[in-house]
């Protein structure tokens, strides 16, 4: 009988992709130098690492059906993005940029869920156990019922968490976990594939929730082959600038709730804060009487928000005039000045054209197009809009402005925010009750909307 050797293998660590032979530039993703060295031991029938149970497929409808309450983390904000809390057995991978918060967000979630009287097991392959203490004294989350532990091998994981049973667990990071049975370092694409794909059969067979951090690449992807996303059940990224205070968790991907909703957070001192009001801390500094700044609202999930765009055009003697744009969609941007040039007749050809949405949230919904449109007309014609107006409306290119979804819900926020003035389209006022208080200007073209503003 012929015996088995090992084999050699170099594998992407960009995308996953395996060649016999080391190659400078993948021929899948295009990465350059990404080739790593990993060697693949035979599998015998002695070497098993993972215990497989045949499962008999039953009628669908013979399924059943139990309504499990779901976990709550503690921390509204945290709930909301997941769909309403924990799913038993449950896989969330959270990314974010180094230094945004991933540690102190998961210590102060498992935190909470330990207030409750459960168990929960923090796996750190980052800091000893002396740094997660000084950490935690710092955030006040000190609980009997939270367990850390510093570890990076795999099996020693699994092995404690079938010995401990804790409630939920937390690995930080999955980057740094490591199997023996795998040469290659930790970190790379078989390692992460490897431990992640563990994490995930122990989570759906022990109905452990379990969260894995992620680290992120330069791009802002989470680092690691794609399969990562497709197999966990939940992606959070945790978003913010560090020299901002302000951080936004948004979920791309959530098998079990809604992908729109973001939770907003306040880094302090000691530790993230909720912001159970994000419109009033958006608008909390907005300047007075200034040219070129203007409110507009924009749904998140199911919650309204008020932010502010500013806008800035500025003359140029440049050939090609500059068109720099920060939390909105640049070439949505370049659309909106292109129909203002020919619908108004304001000739931005000339213009530098700067855009900023305060507090650093990012927009990509349609319905804020009307209020990029006038905050460049502001600026262009250095004429402020009255503090007390939200402008809304999706604009198309002929300049015609159409309707918006959830305007009842966006009129409801402004008024509460203290507005007494709403620039709407005109089809979207036509279903709309008028809500006492605040008064609704409806337009049909950006030049209406422009003649009632100035």
């Amino acid at each position: 009988m012929a015996r088995k050797i090992a084999k050699t293998l170099f594998v992407c660590q960009a995308c996953g992709y395996e060649s016999a032979k080391w190659m400078g530039r993948c021929t899948e993703c295009g990465a350059w130098d990404a080739f790593a060295e990993e060697v693949r031991k035979p599998v015998t029938p002695g070497n098993k690492t993972m215990a497989v149970k045949a499962n008999r497929p039953v009628p669908i409808d013979a399924v059943e059906i139990i309504d499990e309450k779901r976990l709550s983390t503690g921390i509204e904000e945290f709930d909301r993005v997941l769909g309403g809390g924990l799913v038993t057995g449950t896989l969330v991978l959270i990314g974010g940029d180094p230094g945004i918060g991933k540690s102190t967000l998961m210590l102060q979630v498992l935190h909470g869920i330990a207030a409750t009287g459960s168990k929960v097991l923090y796996v750190s392959g980052e800091e000893s156990v002396r740094q997660l203490r000084l950490r935690s004294r710092r955030l006040e989350t000190l609980c009997s019922t939270l367990l850390v532990v510093s570890e990076i091998d795999i099996n020693a994981v699994m092995a404690m968490v079938e010995g401990e049973k804790p409630d939920v667990l937390v690995v930080d990071s999955i980057q740094t976990m490591f199997s023996p049975e795998i040469t290659s370092a930790p970190g790379s694409v078989s390692q992460v594939r490897e431990s992640t794909l563990r994490l995930m059969l122990q989570a759906k067979r022990t109905g452990i929730p379990t969260f894995l951090v992620g680290h992120v690449t330069k791009e802002g992807a989470i680092a690691g082959p794609r399969l990562l996303e497709h197999m966990v059940d939940t992606v959070l990224y945790f978003e913010g600038d560090r020299n901002h205070i302000f951080r936004i968790l948004r979920a791309v991907k959530n098998r079990f709730g809604s992908t729109n909703e973001i939770g907003v957070f306040e880094m302090k001192e000691r530790g993230l804060s909720q912001v159970v009001n994000p419109s009033a801390v958006f608008l909390s500094e907005r300047p007075e009487n200034a040219a070129g700044s203007v409110v507009t609202a924009t749904m998140e999930g199911t919650r309204p928000i008020l932010v502010e765009i500013q806008a800035l055009a500025a003359s140029t003697s440049l050939g090609t005039p500059r068109r720099t744009i920060l939390g909105l969609d640049a070439n949505r941007v370049a659309l909106l000045v292109a129909v203002m040039e020919k619908q108004l007749g304001m000739h931005l050809l000339g213009h530098d054209i700067f855009m900023n949405v305060a507090g650093g949230v990012k927009i990509i919904e349609p319905a804020v197009d009307l209020g990029i449109v006038s905050a460049v007309a502001s600026s262009f014609l250095d004429r402020p809009i009255r503090k007390d107006t939200l402008v809304l409306g999706e604009v198309g290119l002929a300049g015609e402005v159409r309707a918006v979804g959830n305007l009842e819900i966006r009129v409801l926020e402004a008024k509460k925010m203290g507005f007494s003035r709403c620039v709407v389209p005109l089809g979207s006022l036509k279903r709309l009750r008028h809500p006492e208080g605040i008064r609704l200007d409806g337009v049909d073209t950006v030049a209406a909307a422009v003649e009632h503003l100035f």
